[in-house]
């Protein structure tokens, strides 16, 4: 029997995540004879970092001392901290925080100049909530990130004597997360600010993925463990129908009995994820069933 095998329109590289990729290669192409170093990984794919090592753009974790080297800040952004290392060290800085990242910093900030206690939804270990936090610290030390209700406890005697409280958004979280934190908070705060700072990519992606997820039997999320949105539409899925979450199509191999056994399958991928990855989990597994 055939299976009916359908690839998510929303799936693959964010504008952010091609806007990086496409500019640091160009940097290379631009100054053949200058090192390009990306500060952290530039998106959480081992093909794409190793690629662009092969190219010569190396991952750093810490600022060179490299006078003649390109430094990038990768789409997550910064501190402006680690901007003023780099300007100062001799390096060029590139800054290629994704826009929607920027504009989240720039919520942030304009939260904690007007005196809210500020609320950063998200995983506090991610880079881009790092840098979130990092920017809006420069002007306010009453700052707290929770990526769930039960995080919130450790402040709640605070934020119910403060005045008012903001709340900004990691681009990539689920819209579920957010809308359990503000229910919470709606019973501790005498005024709520909130910037819903999730990306439309995220947004369009995740309800395109709900949608799949209610019209077959499986579906199949392709992209890094590490990547904070490729997980949560794994999260989210796994609410509604089986799922399961690879980082290519080498371990489709660890699933076949779950995918002998589905008729209609699904395939979406998280915003740093290439193309020909995809291409290559749709391949195999339409490749065995035709």
């Amino acid at each position: 029997m055939s299976k009916r095998i359908t690839l998510a329109k929303f799936s693959g590289f964010c504008y952010g995540v091609k806007r990086a990729v496409t500019t640091v290669k160009k940097l290379k192409v631009e100054n053949p004879d200058k090192n390009i170093y990306v500060l952290g990984e530039l998106i959480h794919n081992s093909e794409v970092i190793n690629e662009l090592d092969s190219l010569g753009i190396k991952t750093v974790y810490e600022i060179p001392k490299d006078k003649n080297g390109i430094c990038v800040i990768r789409s997550h952004g910064a501190s402006p901290e680690v901007i003023e290392q780099i300007k100062t060290s001799g390096l060029e800085l590139v800054d290629l925080t994704c826009p929607d990242v920027k504009k989240v910093q720039q919520h942030a900030i304009k939260l904690a100049q007007e005196g809210d206690f500020l609320v950063i939804v998200g995983k506090a270990e991610h880079p881009e909530v790092i840098a979130i936090k990092a920017n809006a610290e420069q002007y306010s030390d009453k700052i707290f990130v929770a990526s769930e209700v039960s995080q919130l406890e450790k402040v709640k005697e605070a934020i119910k004597s403060h005045k008012k409280v903001g709340v900004v958004v990691q681009t990539t979280q689920r819209i579920e997360t957010l809308q359990s934190i503000l229910d919470y908070l709606t019973t501790i705060s005498k005024e709520i600010h909130l910037v819903n700072t999730i990306c439309q990519s995220t947004s369009m992606r995740q309800e395109e993925a709900r949608e799949l997820a209610r019209e077959n039997d499986l579906v199949i999320v392709v992209g890094s463990k590490k990547s904070a949105n490729t997980s949560h539409l794994a999260e989210i899925l796994k609410d509604i129908t089986q799922t399961i979450h690879i980082e290519s199509d080498n371990e489709l191999d660890d699933y076949i009995n779950t995918i002998n056994k589905s008729e209609n399958i699904a395939i979406t991928a998280g915003a740093s994820t290439p193309q020909f990855i995809i291409d290559r989990v749709y391949t195999k597994i339409k490749g065995g069933h035709e």
